[in-house]
């Protein structure tokens, strides 16, 4: 696959900074030598389970994201608790899906490598391959991270929220070591779900994560409809909301309808394009959050930037600008060396 640059090391654990294939301890192709199956292993896996079911792809990037936003990319997610205390119980990572994909490729690499390709390393890959099935950009990702040995429900409260504003939703990215460019790149490329960082129980949120690739459930954007506070008093309608895509909106999504679906790139949901951007700086974002990338100063130029019809030609470059974010996000924290394990199973402490 093609390179993508800026990598950087962040967050929590002190990394060295890296600007090409490597990042701290991790690089490409770190199992060349002792697991050469490994990357397209779990290609394979991703390629199957998403001929069965497309929406696997958008749900694995999502489940990316809320593995390395809370307590770094150490598949801390990924363990079953017995007492609803690990931190997948938290309600903010609720309708998680893709943790059987991971399981699956984690299960053909343990007959072909035992002990060597941790479960952090296969989350990376398989979101790394999602995106080049729905489209997007090939690019390498650096390996070597190892499975943390942690899991508290309470760590996922860090998640953003979708009701957050940009100012908050800009601080929490930058505590895991992300900038305003991430944020927009990162949340308008989690469609398929409510939001790219949001997780509600499944009966509310089927389908999984990237903006520019999918739909919400009508239960997220109720509030901005029917709830919204007014600058008079009282509530009713998001004000800044067109009147026509209003009533295109409550069409599709009456009061109290929580399951229903719309999409969330407004004639591109299938495609992985810049169109999200576009339809924010017309107006035409569904849910707050992404609405809320262009009433902030500090994100606005950055969804202007790639929003022009020069920026194809003369950048900035949506597509590796998305892949370098991506290799960010996936350098969170990381455990390398001797720190964390290789588990045996996903889902346990070895």
């Amino acid at each position: 696959m093609g390179t993508a640059s800026g990598a950087v090391a962040l967050l929590l654990v002190v990394l060295g900074a890296s600007v090409s294939s490597s990042s701290g301890q991790l690089q490409v192709g770190f199992y060349s030598k002792s697991c050469p199956s490994a990357e397209s292993t779990v290609a394979s896996v991703v390629r199957g389970t998403a001929a069965a079911d497309s929406t696997i792809l958008p749900a694995l990037l999502r489940l990316q994201f809320h593995d390395c936003f809370v307590r770094g990319c150490d598949a801390s997610v990924l363990i079953k608790g017995g007492n609803n205390n690990a931190e997948v119980d938290n309600n903010k990572h609720q309708g998680l899906r893709g943790m059987d994909v991971i399981e699956n490729a984690k299960a053909q690499l343990e007959s072909e490598c035992p002990g060597v390709v941790s479960c952090a390393d296969i989350v990376v890959l398989a979101a790394r391959d999602a995106v080049a099935f729905t489209g997007g950009p090939s690019f390498d990702v650096p390996t070597g991270r190892r499975d943390g040995k942690v899991s508290n429900v309470r760590d996922g409260d860090v998640l953003p929220d979708v009701r957050d504003s940009a100012q908050v939703l800009r601080s929490k990215f930058r505590a895991s070591g992300l900038d305003d460019k991430d944020l927009v790149l990162l949340s308008c490329k989690q469609a398929n779900q409510p939001t790219s960082f949001l997780a509600f129980p499944r009966s509310i949120m089927e389908d999984p994560s990237a903006h520019t690739v999918g739909t919400t459930a009508c239960f997220f954007i109720q509030d901005r409809l029917y709830k919204f506070p007014l600058p008079g008093g009282g509530l009713g309608s998001d004000p800044s909301i067109p009147d026509g895509f209003l009533s295109e909106l409550k069409s599709r999504c009456a009061p109290g309808d929580s399951n229903s679906r719309v999409s969330l790139d407004r004639g591109s949901e299938r495609v992985f394009d810049t169109s999200i951007l576009r339809n924010i700086r017309n107006g035409f974002a569904v849910i707050a959050s992404d609405a809320a990338l262009y009433n902030d100063t500090s994100t606005v130029d950055v969804v202007d930037s790639y929003s022009g019809l020069l920026s194809t030609i003369f950048g900035p470059y949506f597509r590796q600008d998305f892949a370098d974010s991506m290799v960010k996000m996936g350098s969170i924290g990381v455990l390398t060396g001797a720190s964390g394990e290789v588990r045996k199973v996903c889902s346990k402490f070895n």
